[in-house]
């Protein structure tokens, strides 16, 4: 017993030790954290198409091919067109203009000549351009690859078939930067370019020609240092707002499970702590969106403990030893949270490699805290179980004892939680309905989605950005009837951005006449542009179909994992509901869609996900081990044993949010407000909804399988 209580004192210590040392390092990294234009500022380029009057289709284009480009430097850059043929280029996270716009390049034209110069092909008929090293016999060399469009192809087919053995020059702006010979036809669509010395050489002349293939000839027309979209104030309130709702997470798990909740916080610590490093680690950019993914990924790092201390309770109800209750609650808790965190990680995974922009920044984050978040509750979590237990804190009352009680008869109401939903889910319809005859759009699109009017501003002194909170925003949205502003501070001068929703004429000048008469803002000094949306028709079409995706596949996970056709279709069904149902309150109560829309929806659809999991899996085992009894009996069994987590998981991570909700600024707000209503309707059609699909579709299956069986009879 002593040498227990010792190997467990010295286990404290390390455990101690290693929840202050990466707290320590956690804290330390914090600076080197890469915050977003939202969070930290960046670079702020604008380009002006040097056709005087250049197409939508080929604006469109240009804008999405740049959108691809610049996320070399951030996945949070952002790229949106204003007035006619501008376009502006947020990059997130860095300081230097003139750095950014030698690597980026200058847009200009690019064509393929040959020895008579006769143009063969243009910049826009390269889809890939890429730098790389080859090695033949031996022998390395630096190389240029291509990838051609379809147009392409047939276009560099016929110019090296006419051309073989002599040079097609590659000309970039009049200046000649390749010149090979042609040794052979071309038909495949791809090439190589070699003779390269270095490969800093071959990757210039890549990123010249990647350049070289937009729509439209660029030139620079200004460029800008920025400051943050939300403001340091965000970013405080932000942390604060952590501080507090993982305080108040820490003091609910230690009560409500004992033990077991401090082994649970001392392994929360060590995540979050963690979780700091890796950000910094992997040279993460942090956004609004990106910090959705971590409040998700804490949200199933809690549910992971919860579903183990659900679990060891249930066996300390059996008459088991605290020692074997810990070893068997781990066992059975484990397929739980393997597939519910495996089945967000797929989405994850798919948002990354399809989405763009804050579908990328949110499918990073939460893919790191996936992965933390099962290390942590499968190994630490346990290791600190094992620490407090050799102390000598081996009495089951704590741990908790969980027996079985009255089943609850969840599926006597499944016909009115049919009902419930399916009323919310017409009302959202109804409502879009009516926004579109109102505002001429089914939902309240943000400027992100519609675009606005940017407004310059030079100030006669340098504005702080709490002056520009508290005394500018207001005035702007006096004016403008809508909260949704936002600003930016232009490093080193007096200049603020303000971007606002489409401002008419008379609106506009409302605005100079405020600036003046407020702030003695020189008139001439105050300018205005329309500009396009950040999220682009080709940015939405990526996330669509990146979701889809997505759910296709969860959807075979699922099949492959239960075995069954039913659990996969009822998960995606619910999933879809929660989807609808938050789209509802967006109709119906007008709030804003913006950027954070899309990472709102998509911590639903994995929390969600994952809620549903755990009862299903919990409705496999007792169909295993109880399949003598009634089918609505065990699915009611089912919900009633994983009820309590359903509530006390989505209680710790409502807090969070909730917490955010009270101390965040304006625009942190209007995320963490529906963040909360997908809290609560995912726990609703977890419960209420999903174990009622599968028993309709069971009951459906197995009713025609008696009347074939009939039949065959």
């Amino acid at each position: 017993m002593k040498s227990s209580k010792t190997k467990g004192f010295l286990g404290l210590l390390v455990l101690l030790f290693a929840v202050g040392l990466f707290g320590y390092f956690g804290y330390d990294t914090m600076d080197d954290i890469k915050l977003g234009l939202d969070l930290a500022g960046g670079v702020s380029i604008t380009y002006q198409a040097v056709e005087e009057d250049p197409t939508s289709e080929e604006m469109s284009d240009t804008i999405y091919k740049l959108q691809q480009r610049v996320q070399n430097y951030s996945t949070e850059a952002e790229v949106y067109q204003e007035g006619s043929n501008r376009i502006n280029i947020d990059i997130p996270g860095v300081s230097d203009a003139n750095a950014i716009l030698e690597e980026l390049g200058k847009p200009g034209s690019l064509v393929f000549t040959d020895e008579a110069g006769q143009v063969l092909l243009t910049g826009d008929q390269v889809a890939v351009a890429k730098a790389g090293i080859i090695d033949q016999n031996g022998i390395k060399s630096n190389v240029v690859s291509l990838t051609f469009t379809e147009e392409g192809t047939k276009a560099f087919a016929d110019a090296t078939t006419k051309n073989v053995g002599k040079r097609i020059a590659i000309i970039y702006d009049g200046m000649i930067y390749s010149n090979p010979v042609v040794r052979e036809a071309i038909t495949g669509g791809q090439c190589q370019i070699d003779g390269m010395e270095t490969y800093e050489e071959a990757e210039q002349l890549a990123a010249t020609i990647r350049i070289g293939s937009l729509s439209l000839e660029l030139e620079e027309l200004r460029s800008n240092v920025v400051g943050a979209k939300l403001g340091q104030e965000a970013i405080s309130t932000s942390l604060k707002a952590g501080a507090v709702g993982f305080a108040i997470v820490a003091v609910f798990m230690m009560i409500v499970y004992l033990v077991p909740g401090v082994a649970a916080v001392l392994a929360l610590a060590l995540y979050v702590g963690l979780i700091l490093i890796l950000l910094a680690a992997f040279e993460v950019t942090l956004t609004l969106p990106g910090i959705a993914g971590i409040i998700l990924s804490v949200g199933m790092a809690v549910d992971a403990n919860v579903i183990i201390f659900t679990r060891i309770k249930e066996e300390i109800g059996l008459g088991k030893t605290v020692k074997s209750a810990i070893k068997t609650g781990f066992a059975k808790a484990l397929s739980a949270i393997v597939d519910g965190n495996v089945t967000t990680l797929i989405a994850a995974a798919v948002l990354y490699f399809r989405g763009s922009g804050t579908v990328k920044g949110f499918a990073t984050t939460l893919a790191i805290g996936i992965v933390l978040s099962m290390f942590t509750a499968l190994f630490v979590t346990r290791g600190a179980l094992a620490v407090l237990y050799n102390l000598g804190l081996d009495n089951a009352k704590l741990y908790g004892v969980k027996k079985d009680g009255r089943t609850i008869n969840f599926l006597g109401k499944k016909n009115l939680c049919f009902i419930i939903s399916l009323v919310v889910i017409v009302a959202g319809w109804v409502g879009m309905a009516l926004n579109n005859g109102q505002i001429g759009h089914a939902l309240n699109y943000g400027m992100d989605f519609t675009g606005g009017t940017s407004t310059n501003v030079t100030f006669n002194e340098d504005m702080t950005l709490e002056d520009i909170s508290t005394k500018v925003v207001p005035v702007v949205s006096g004016i403008t009837g809508d909260a949704d502003v936002q600003t930016q501070k232009v490093a080193g001068t007096n200049e603020v951005i303000i971007k606002t929703k489409t401002l008419n004429v008379d609106q506009r000048q409302q605005l100079e006449d405020a600036m003046v008469e407020n702030f003695g803002v020189e008139a001439e000094k105050i300018t205005a542009e329309s500009i396009s949306g950040a999220v682009s028709a080709e940015m939405k079409q990526d996330a669509v179909v990146a979701v889809i995706i997505a759910t296709v596949l969860m959807l075979l996970y699922i099949w492959m994992r239960f075995k069954d056709i039913r659990f996969a279709a009822s998960a995606i069904l619910a999933l879809v509901h929660d989807v609808l149902v938050v789209l509802t309150f967006y109709a119906v109560a007008k709030w804003s869609v913006g950027s954070t829309f899309i990472a709102c929806m998509l911590t639903i659809v994995g929390y969600s996900i994952n809620a549903t999991i755990v009862i299903f899996d919990r409705i496999r085992e007792n169909l295993a081990e109880k399949n003598r009894m009634p089918l609505e009996e065990i699915v009611n069994l089912s919900i009633t044993q994983t009820f309590t987590r359903s509530i006390n998981t989505s209680l710790t991570t409502f807090i969070m949010v909730f917490v955010l909700f009270l101390m965040g600024v304006s625009s942190i707000r209007e995320f963490a407000l529906p963040l909360m209503v997908g809290i609560v309707c995912g726990t609703y059609s977890s419960v209420c909804v999903t174990g009622g699909l599968w028993y309709v579709m069971t009951v459906a299956k197995n009713k025609k399988a008696a009347a074939k069986k009939a039949e065959d009879k």
